[in-house]
């Protein structure tokens, strides 16, 4: 089967980061003479771009919308070692390396660039958007963006002993970098009660169905670590783009209440799904109408006026 889409490599801190680049459609709202807005977009917590992306790429795609999905390092088709590593500071890196590229692509406006993220990179747009003016408009969906309260919420589901294991395992996979060894690796998702980053009832299997041939299912045991001190939100008030938060109300992986909070620091428009965390992926029962409400987003904010991608924030 042909692909639908370039493949191109951008550099990122000396790191050659894989992506695909979706053309848009021609013709429709978004045809300008300055060019098309983009939307640049990278997978959650151990993801990649081959694990359910395309679908929500086609539909920017299908709308004249241009599209950029890559892997974050060290994932995926991107180079980048050790393999596997969660690391805040490099994905946001990669992300704004990711923005610089879709900009360099023919066709597209530079200063209209939409940030998607889902799960942990749903945090990471609200990281890499504050004080940006080529920032046009942000979608988060299910987004992580506390660190904290997604510690709290396994402490709750898997007990004081499972958690007491994962730190040891993340300070003893962060010695061993130190002193130059391998990483230790857990699995990223496994049964309930197995020892995995991600162990919610249900979560292997869904994770699974939307896993791509270069997916795995491991990742750097010192995740934990990383995490404590993750706030995604920390600076949202310093985004002047227009925001869309997409919360799951049963999300077991993302805490929705987190999420509310930030949404309302950020002054976000904010959508609400009575489902978990994996349930606005493809194949899954909220997938169409979370796709359909970005889609109204990005129609009311980027194509309201011709020649002018910002119509603003809400006040």
């Amino acid at each position: 089967m042909t692909a639908d889409y370039r493949r191109i490599e951008f550099d990122s801190n000396g790191t050659l980061c894989d992506a695909w680049f979706f053309d848009p459609a021609p013709g429709g709202a978004y045809e300008r003479s300055g060019g098309r807005p983009v939307v640049v977009m990278a997978h959650g917590f151990g993801g990649t771009k081959d694990s359910g992306l395309a679908p929500f790429a086609r539909a920017f795609r299908d709308a004249g919308l241009a599209v950029l999905a890559f892997d974050y390092r060290g994932f995926g088709a991107s180079a980048g070692e050790p393999r596997q590593r969660v690391s805040v500071a490099a994905q946001t890196a990669d992300y704004r390396a990711a923005v610089a590229a879709a900009a360099r692509q023919p066709g597209v406006d530079p200063e209209a660039v939409v940030l998607w993220g889902v799960s942990m990179s749903g945090g990471h747009t609200l990281i890499v958007s504050a004080g940006r003016a080529d920032v046009a408009a942000v979608i988060a969906v299910v987004p992580l963006v506390s660190g904290p309260a997604a510690g709290n919420l396994v402490l709750r589901q898997a007990g004081a002993r499972t958690v007491a294991r994962s730190t040891s395992a993340a300070v003893r996979s962060r010695l061993a970098t130190r002193l130059g060894r391998a990483p230790l690796t857990i699995p990223l998702v496994g049964q309930p009660g197995e020892r995995a980053a991600l162990t919610g009832g249900g979560y292997y299997d869904s994770y699974l169905e939307l896993a791509g041939p270069t997916w795995r299912n491991e990742v750097d045991a010192a995740v934990g670590m990383e995490l404590g001190g993750y706030r995604a939100g920390r600076h949202a008030d310093r985004i002047t783009a227009p925001i869309l938060m997409q919360i799951a109300d049963f999300d077991r992986a993302a805490p929705p209440h987190a999420a509310a909070r930030t949404a309302f620091k950020a002054r976000a428009e904010v959508r609400h799904y009575p489902c978990d965390h994996f349930d606005l992926f493809p194949g899954r029962p909220w997938f169409d109408a979370a796709v359909d409400h970005q889609l109204r987003f990005l129609r009311r904010h980027l194509a309201s006026a011709p020649g002018d991608v910002r119509s603003g924030r809400p006040a």
